[in-house]
C-alpha cells in the first residue's frame, strides 16, 4: 500500500470560511516614498561616483573624464555597488537596526573589489579621491534609503476567493506565510454560495475586493461567471486560481490544480537557444567556482585536522536529469562514519560545529563546481534529491518526476523562496516552486535566482 500523500490541506478546527486580515507593524513612511527608495539609492550611487570622478578629472588631475578609461571603471564601480547593496538586502530587506552595518558592508565590499582590480592591474583604475570620498557619502545615503523603504502594508488590495474548502485553506496558508508584499485575503466563498442570486456581488461589495479569484468549480458555473463579469466591469480584477498563484506568489497552486501545471513548454526541452546559453552560463560559473574551490580547499583541509577529523570530501548519490543517478560532491560536514539517515535537518546533531559553519557559509557546496563542469548539475534548477527519497516522493506526490525533465541545479527557485525543508510535506511545497520555474525558464529568471542566492548567502538567510 502506498504511503499517504503529504496533506497541504490540513486545517485547524478553528479555521473559518472568512480569512482574517493579518496584522502588520506600522510603517514610518507613505507608500509613494517607499517605492522611490530603491531607484533613488541606485541613481544616487551613480551620481556620487560620476560627480566625484568628474570633479577629480577637471579640478585635480586635469583630463577629460568621459573620454578616459577611468569613466568605464567608474561605471564598473557603480555596478559593483548596486550588486553589493542588493546582496545585503538594501534598501527594503534590512531591519532598521541593521541598516548601518549592511550599508557599510555593501560599500566596503564593492570598494575592496575595485581596489583588488587595481592591485592586479598595477595601476590606479580609479583615483583614491573617488574610492575614499564615495563610501563616505554613500553609507549615510544607503541608511536613509533603507529607512525610507519601510513601506506600509498593502491597502485596498483585498482578495475574495471562490474556492472549495481544501483549496481555500491552502491559499490562505500560502498568503499568510508571506511577511509582506501580498494582498490580503478577505473572504473565501464556496462555489455554491457564490452562485446564488447576487451572492458573489454582495460578498465582493462587502469586502471591497480588488481581486476575485475563481477556483475550478467556480469557473465551471455560469452563474458565478455572470456575476464575475459584472464585477470585472466595475474594475475588479478576475483571476483563475492558477494565474493568481503565478502572478502573486510565483509558484503553482496545490495538488488540486497540479494537472493544469503540466500544460506549458520547458525551456531546456523546447528552447534550443536557451539550453545552449544556459550551458555557457554553467561553464562560466563552474570555471570561476573551481578557482574559488582551489583557494578554499587548503583552508578547509587545515580546519578539518582540528575541528572535523575525517575525510575532506563526501560523495552522495543524487537523482539527476531523466532519473539518472550521479555522485554529488561536498565538503564533509557530519562526523566521519555517520550514515545518511533521514532528511538532514537544519539543526541536525550529526553535523559538527565546523561543518555547521561550512553549511551556513555554503562553502560545503563548492565541490559541486566539478559536477557543474561534468554536466551533472546546472547552475540553476531543481535541487537533486537522494534516490531513496525520490522513490518515496514518486509514490506520494503526483507528477514529482516532472522536475527530472531538466538538469538539477546548484541553486533554484524553491531554495530562494523557502526555508530549509526536511520532510515529504516540504518536498511537496518545493515542487510547487519547481513547477513555476519550469514554466518560466529563461536566462533572466536564472540570473535573478543567482543574485537572490548571493543576497541570501551574504545576508545569512541562505537556504
Amino acid at each position: 500500500m502506498n504511503p499517504p500523500l503529504p496533506d497541504l490541506h490540513a486545517a485547524d478546527p478553528a479555521d473559518s470560511i472568512v480569512a482574517q486580515p493579518r496584522r502588520h507593524r506600522t510603517a514610518l513612511v507613505p507608500v509613494a516614498v517607499a517605492r522611490v527608495a530603491a531607484p533613488a539609492m541606485h541613481l544616487g550611487t551613480a551620481a556620487v561616483v560620476l560627480a566625484l570622478g568628474k570633479w577629480h578629472a577637471r579640478f585635480v588631475a586635469g583630463y577629460d573624464f568621459s573620454e578616459s578609461a577611468r569613466f568605464a571603471w567608474a561605471l564598473a564601480y557603480i555596478g559593483l555597488l548596486v550588486l553589493a547593496a542588493y546582496a545585503v538586502g538594501l534598501p527594503d530587506r534590512v531591519a532598521p537596526g541593521h541598516a548601518g552595518v549592511r550599508s557599510l558592508a555593501a560599500v566596503a565590499s564593492a570598494t575592496l573589489a575595485i581596489s583588488a582590480c587595481q592591485l592586479a592591474l598595477g595601476s590606479a583604475v580609479l583615483p583614491r579621491f573617488v574610492t575614499v570620498l564615495a563610501p563616505a557619502a554613500l553609507v549615510p545615503g544607503y541608511v536613509l534609503c533603507a529607512r525610507l523603504a519601510r513601506r506600509p502594508p498593502p491597502s485596498g488590495r483585498a482578495v475574495l476567493a471562490v474556492l472549495e474548502g481544501a483549496d481555500g485553506h491552502v491559499l490562505r496558508r500560502d498568503l499568510a506565510s508571506r511577511a509582506s508584499g501580498v494582498p490580503r485575503l478577505d473572504a473565501i466563498l464556496p462555489a455554491e454560495q457564490a452562485a446564488t442570486a447576487g451572492g458573489l456581488l454582495a460578498a465582493a461589495l462587502a469586502s471591497n475586493a480588488a481581486t476575485l479569484v475563481l477556483g475550478p468549480e467556480a469557473l465551471g458555473d455560469q452563474r458565478v461567471l455572470d456575476q464575475a463579469a459584472a464585477l470585472h466591469a466595475r474594475g475588479v480584477r478576475v483571476r483563475s486560481l492558477e494565474r493568481f498563484y503565478d502572478e502573486v506568489l510565483a509558484m503553482s497552486p496545490g495538488r488540486e490544480a497540479s494537472r493544469a501545471s503540466l500544460l506549458f513548454d520547458i525551456g531546456e526541452l523546447h528552447g534550443v537557444a536557451y539550453d545552449r546559453l544556459k550551458r555557457v552560463l554553467d561553464a562560466v560559473v563552474g570555471v570561476a567556482g573551481l578557482w574559488l574551490l582551489v583557494l578554499v580547499t587548503p583552508l578547509v583541509l587545515v580546519a578539518n585536522r582540528v575541528a572535523n577529523r575525517g575525510p575532506l570530501f563526501y560523495r552522495q548519490p543524487r537523482v539527476g536529469r531523466h532519473g539518472a543517478v550521479f555522485a554529488m560532491y561536498k565538503f564533509r560536514t557530519m562526523s566521519a562514519g555517520e550514515p545518511s539517515g533521514p532528511w538532514t535537518a537544519e539543526d541536525d546533531v550529526r553535523v559538527t560545529p565546523f561543518g555547521r559553519w561550512l553549511r551556513r557559509t555554503h562553502f560545503d557546496e563548492l565541490p559541486q563546481m566539478v559536477n557543474i563542469l561534468r554536466g551533472d548539475l546546472a547552475t540553476v534548477g531543481p535541487r537533486p534529491e537522494q534516490p531513496q527519497y525520490v522513490a518515496l516522493l514518486r509514490r506520494t506526490i503526483p507528477f514529482y518526476d516532472v522536475r527530472h525533465l531538466v538538469r538539477p541545479g546548484l541553486t533554484g527557485w524553491a531554495q530562494v523562496n523557502r526555508p530549509y525543508g526536511a520532510s515529504p510535506h516540504d518536498a511537496l511545497d518545493k515542487l510547487r516552486y519547481d513547477l513555476y520555474y519550469l514554466r518560466h525558464q529563461s536566462l533572466l529568471l536564472d540570473m535573478r535566482i543567482l543574485v537572490r542566492t548571493l543576497r541570501d548567502v551574504v545576508g545569512g538567510t541562505g537556504r
